[in-house]
């Protein structure tokens, strides 16, 4: 585990401050719930005149004067957004960085096959993706407590696992295009996200047929609608299993290219 080892301390500055980043925005959001409760009634109204854009955040299907309804809206997007970036962003760089930072050539000549370098190299990413998931939700609930409300423990844990299953989707698609990259891919990694989200936008706003109904399966953020898990009380397994083997054929594209490519 030497390199699961390595990895995890060389991107600990990084871990630490997307976690704090994403708890602290999560903390301030709850924590403002008690001063906006009471407009929240006359903000949900306004929202729900505004069509469209009502659609595309799920505020039709909502209400945000409620705890789970607020936390489902103005925490979701952050959870999901941050969660999406920071998974990406570890997953495309955890295999490229050996080349861009020409330390490949060390890393070869230890015995260890390039099968168990990529097994390593996985679990490092897959451990600071639970890790910082399961901080945000430490987080999260605490400040739960600090308002004095009570915690809707099904629906708060149903949204983090969608969302801790969202960040290891990425995580591995992202694992796998790192396989087929020699230099850093930052930002292919978080366009990818932006892309994901922007996509279950469309088909929030879009009529739900044809080809617009199709980007539900495309988009890890369509089983993290907090307007869906509340309303439904579980995650959608149809949205789930494309979600799944996608991850799937990314990590096994990993270990197929990284064990044959020639290393630059």
């Amino acid at each position: 585990m030497t390199i699961v080892r390595h990895d995890l301390r060389q991107g600990r500055t990084a871990f630490a401050l997307w976690t704090a980043a994403i708890a602290f925005l999560l903390a301030i959001c709850l924590l403002m719930f008690p001063q906006m409760k009471g407009q929240m009634e006359a903000v949900s109204k306004v929202f729900s005149l505004m069509g469209s854009f009502t659609a595309a955040f799920g505020m039709d299907r909502l209400n945000i004067g409620t705890l789970i309804g607020f936390y489902a809206v103005e925490c979701g997007n952050v959870l999901g957004l941050g969660g999406a970036f920071f998974a990406s962003l570890t997953g495309v760089s955890a295999l490229a960085k050996e080349e861009r930072d020409h330390t490949a050539e060390l890393l070869l000549t230890h015995p260890l096959s390039r099968a168990r370098i990529v097994s390593e190299k996985l679990a490092a990413v897959l451990i600071q993706v639970t890790a910082m998931d399961v901080i945000i939700l430490g987080a999260a609930l605490v400040s739960v407590k600090l308002i004095g409300e009570t915690i809707p423990w099904k629906e708060m844990l149903l949204i983090h696992t969608a969302n801790y299953l969202l960040q290891v989707e990425l995580s591995c698609v992202c694992f796998g295009i790192s396989a087929f990259l020699h230099r850093g891919g930052a930002g292919l990694g978080i366009g990818l996200a932006a892309a994901m989200y922007f996509l279950n936008l469309i088909a929030n706003i879009a009529d739900r047929t044809g080809t617009f109904k199709a980007l539900k399966y495309i988009t890890p953020f369509a089983y993290c609608e907090g307007a869906d898990i509340v309303a439904d009380g579980k995650l959608d397994p149809t949205l789930l299993i494309p979600g799944a083997l996608l991850a799937a054929v990314s990590v096994a594209a990993a270990y197929w290219r990284y064990t044959t490519k020639d290393i630059r």
